[in-house]
This record gives C-alpha cells, structure tokens and sequence, in this order.
C-alpha cells in the first residue's frame, strides 16, 4: 500500500521498533520509515486499547506518538531517523515524561 515514489538514490539507516531491525532512507520521518517497513499501528489508545498509527503526517493528529530512545510521546512524523534508534510502540497512556526513562 505505501511505496516511495520514486527509486531515488540515498544511504539506508538501520533502528530497531519493538525490538526488531527496519531498515529506511536517511532523512526518511519515523512515521515514514514505518509505513515503509508495513507498520500499520505504533500505539493504542488508553481506554479501548484501539490500535492506531500515522494519519496526518504532518504533526497535528498525534496518532504516531511512539516511544523513541526512551522518551514517551514522540510524534513519529517530525522526528527523523538515525542510526542505532530505538523506537517502541506506546501502548494505553503513555507517561508525562520530559526525560528519557530510566
């Protein structure tokens, strides 16, 4: 379903979600690399538990908060990847934290 448009040429990046190994394009969004990769939900809800992912892409919506090198509530669509990031979905209610966890 989500595809580059174009085959352009760039040097890949290496982070792990949940534990496993994505690979995406340097300068690729979080968010991005994700649905590239077929990550359809990176958080639930608090109450239901809904599953949900990337919508607006443009940080608005807040459906892409992830857990990112231990810090809660990172807008997966504005932050872009690294190498070595670790990127955790964020299940139910995520803490307030302003640092990483500990």
């Amino acid at each position: 379903m989500f595809r580059r448009l174009s085959d352009r040429a760039s040097s890949e990046v290496t982070f792990t979600f949940d534990g496993l190994p994505v690979t995406a394009s340097a300068g690729d969004s979080v968010a991005a690399a994700l649905l590239a990769a077929g990550v359809r939900a990176c958080r639930t809800t608090p109450v239901s538990r809904t599953p949900r992912g990337p919508y607006c892409m443009m940080g608005v919506c807040f459906e892409c908060l992830v857990r990112i090198d231990g810090m809660d509530n990172r807008q997966g669509c504005l932050v872009t990847v690294r190498e070595g990031m670790r990127v955790e979905s964020q299940r139910g209610s995520p803490t307030l934290a302003t640092e990483p966890a500990q």
